[in-house]
C-alpha cells in the first residue's frame, strides 16, 4: 500500500501520449557553422552526407564540397563519387532555381554523377524562395553549348528527374 501511494505521486499520468511540439530545425552544428548536404554514391544508389560549411553557405559551397570527393571517413562508410576530381561547377541562384554551369557535357558524365550534382544543388541552403529540395528547378548548362539548359530536379530518392524542357541547340 505504501508503494502504491508513493508511485501515485511520481508525476506519471495515465492520460496517454501528448505532442511535444514541432521538431527542432536549423542548420548549425556545434562549431556554429552551417551544414550542407552532399550526395555521394553507395552500391544501393545515391546517399546524402552532411558537411560543415561557413555561415551563409549556399549551393556553390555545397558543390565545392561534393567535387572535393568523399572524406576518408565517408569512404570507410562505403560512400563514393562518379564525378571527375579537380573540377569546379559555376552556380547562380534565383527564386526556387539553381543554374549549374558545367565544365563538361552531360554525355561525358555517368547518370549517377548528374544526380550527385543536381541533388546537391537542390538541397543546398541559401536558394531564394524557400522551396523544399524536391521543388527546386536545377538548370544544367553544358560546356560548349549555347542553347537552352536542361531543366531537372531531384526526387526523394536522390535521383535526377526531368522538370521543364530539354535543351535546344
Amino acid at each position: 500500500m505504501a508503494a502504491t501511494a508513493a508511485l501515485a505521486g511520481c508525476g506519471i499520468s495515465d492520460a496517454g501520449p501528448r505532442n511535444a511540439g514541432a521538431p527542432a530545425v536549423g542548420g548549425l552544428n556545434r562549431e556554429g557553422s552551417e551544414l550542407v548536404r552532399v550526395y555521394f554514391l553507395t552500391p544501393d544508389g545515391p546517399w546524402p552526407a552532411t558537411r560543415p560549411a561557413p555561415p551563409g553557405a549556399g549551393p556553390q559551397q555545397a558543390l565545392d564540397a561534393l567535387l572535393g570527393g568523399p572524406t576518408a571517413q565517408e569512404r570507410a562508410r562505403g560512400l563514393d563519387t562518379a564525378l571527375p576530381a579537380g573540377s569546379r561547377v559555376g552556380v547562380q541562384t534565383s527564386a526556387g532555381t539553381v543554374d549549374l554551369r558545367l565544365p563538361w557535357t552531360v554525355a561525358e558524365l555517368a547518370g549517377a554523377a548528374v544526380s550527385q550534382l543536381v541533388c546537391t544543388a537542390a538541397a543546398a541552403p541559401g536558394i531564394p524562395g524557400g522551396k523544399p529540395p524536391v521543388d527546386v528547378v536545377v538548370r544544367v548548362h553544358e560546356a560548349g553549348f549555347e542553347g537552352s539548359p536542361w531543366e531537372v530536379g531531384c526526387d526523394e530518392t536522390g535521383t535526377v528527374v526531368p522538370r521543364g524542357h530539354a535543351p535546344s541547340g
